[in-house]
C-alpha cells in the first residue's frame, strides 16, 4: 500500500478532507494532526474499520479506542445516559484535550470499545481534526497514529515512519500543540475516576464537578481484566533503548546520573541524557537532550515524545532521565515517562 501525505494549508483543508472524509466514509484509515497528538482514524461506528486500526498498529484488540465528535448531536448519538456532569464538561472543556468514558449506545461496535459497554468520546480542539470529523459524517476512533509501545506521534513525520505502507493518507499539520494525550476521566460509574492524567487537571475538574478519584487511587488491572481506558494495562511510549528514570534532588540526581553513565561506559555501553535546560551543561562525555526549561512544564510535555524518537536515531543502549515533580501537569509528564521506562526508577 502507498501512504500518501498531504501538507494542509488554509487553501487546501476542504478539498483534503473531503478526499480523506471519502477514505473514512469507505472504511480506510487515515492519520490526522488533533492538538494532543497525531491520531489514526476510522469510522468509530464500522467494526471492520476498527479493526483495520489494531492491525496497522499491532495493538491488542482489548485496549479501547477513543471515538472522536465534531458536536453535541454525535455525543448524544453514541452515548446512553449522559450525565449532568459530563454535559458541564463538554461545555468547558470541549473542544479540548479531555476524554470521558460513559455507556455506549448499541450503535457503537464492541470492536471499537475494547469489548466493553461503555466508549471514550472527545472533541479536538484542531480544525482539520474537526473538519475530517465534518465531512465523514461520523465519529472517528483513533488512537495515536504510532505502532503500538512506540512513543506517540507529535508529528507527520512520525506517523510515516511507523505507518508508512500501511495506511492510505496521512494529513500533515504540523507539529502539535500539548504534545501528550488527551486526560481521561471515566463517568460511567459512581464516582468520577481520572484513568490517564492530561493537560486538564484533578483541579480543574473538581472544579466544576466536586470531588472525583485520580489514578493514583485506582487498583492495578488483575489478570484478564479488560483496560476501560487506553495506556491502563500495555507498554507505552517506549524507545528502543532502556530507560532509567532517576529521582530526588537535582543536584543528587545530577551526580548519580553521571556515576551511573561512567559504569555503563567502562562496560562499553552507550548512554544518553533526558535533561532540562537547567542541568544540560552539567553532564559531560554522553549524548544529552533536554525536554526545555524545568519552569514551562508545557515545552517539557510538547517535546518529550520528540526527545523518545530521537534516541532511537542515535546508538543509546541506556537512557537515563531526570524526573519531573511539581503540580498536576507534572503527574501527567511523569505518566508518560514511568510507562517509557516500565517504572524502572532509582532513588538518587
Amino acid at each position: 500500500m502507498k501512504t500518501e501525505v498531504i501538507r494542509i494549508t488554509k487553501e487546501n483543508l476542504q478539498e483534503t478532507c473531503s478526499l480523506a472524509a471519502k477514505l473514512i466514509r469507505q472504511g480506510e484509515l487515515v492519520a490526522f494532526p488533533t492538538e494532543t497528538v497525531y491520531g489514526l482514524g476510522g469510522d468509530a461506528l464500522n467494526k471492520e474499520a476498527s479493526q483495520k486500526i489494531y492491525a496497522a498498529k499491532g495493538r491488542p484488540s482489548d485496549n479501547p479506542l477513543i471515538a472522536h465528535i465534531a458536536d453535541m448531536d454525535m455525543f448524544d448519538d453514541i452515548c446512553d445516559e449522559i450525565p449532568k456532569e459530563a454535559r458541564m464538561l463538554a461545555k468547558e472543556f470541549w473542544p479540548g484535550p479531555l476524554t470521558m468514558i460513559l455507556r455506549k449506545k448499541d450503535i457503537v461496535p464492541k470492536e471499537t470499545t475494547g469489548g466493553l459497554d461503555t466508549v471514550a468520546v472527545r472533541m479536538p480542539d484542531n480544525q482539520v481534526a474537526l473538519e475530517l470529523i465534518r465531512q465523514s459524517g461520523t465519529p472517528i476512533a483513533a488512537p495515536s497514529a504510532n505502532t503500538s509501545g512506540r512513543p506517540s506521534p507529535t508529528s507527520a513525520e512520525h506517523v510515516y515512519e511507523d505507518l508508512n505502507g500501511r495506511i492510505p493518507m496521512i494529513l500533515d499539520g504540523g507539529d502539535v500543540i500539548i504534545g501528550i494525550e488527551s486526560t481521561i476521566i471515566d463517568l460511567s460509574g459512581k464516582v468520577p475516576t481520572i484513568l490517564r492524567p492530561g493537560y486538564i487537571t484533578p483541579r480543574d475538574i473538581e472544579r466544576l464537578i466536586g470531588p472525583i478519584r485520580s489514578e493514583k487511587s485506582v487498583q492495578s488491572l488483575k489478570d484478564g481484566q479488560a483496560p476501560k481506558a487506553p495506556g491502563m494495562k500495555y507498554r507505552h511510549y517506549a524507545p528502543k533503548a532502556e530507560l532509567i528514570l532517576v529521582s530526588g534532588e537535582r543536584a543528587a540526581v545530577v551526580e548519580k546520573i553521571n556515576n551511573l553513565a561512567a559504569e555503563q561506559k567502562e562496560k562499553g555501553i552507550n548512554v544518553a541524557i533526558l535533561c532540562t535546560d537547567e542541568s544540560t551543561g552539567e553532564f559531560p562525555g554522553v549524548y544529552v537532550r533536554s525536554l526545555g526549561s524545568r519552569n514551562i512544564e508545557e515545552e517539557i510535555a510538547s517535546n518529550l515524545f520528540s526527545a523518545l524518537r530521537e534516541f532511537d536515531e542515535t546508538d543509546a543502549q541506556v537512557i537515563y532521565s531526570e524526573c519531573f515533580e511539581g503540580d498536576e501537569f507534572c503527574d501527567a509528564i511523569m505518566n508518560r515517562l514511568l510507562k517509557a521506562a516500565a517504572h524502572r526508577v532509582i532513588k538518587a
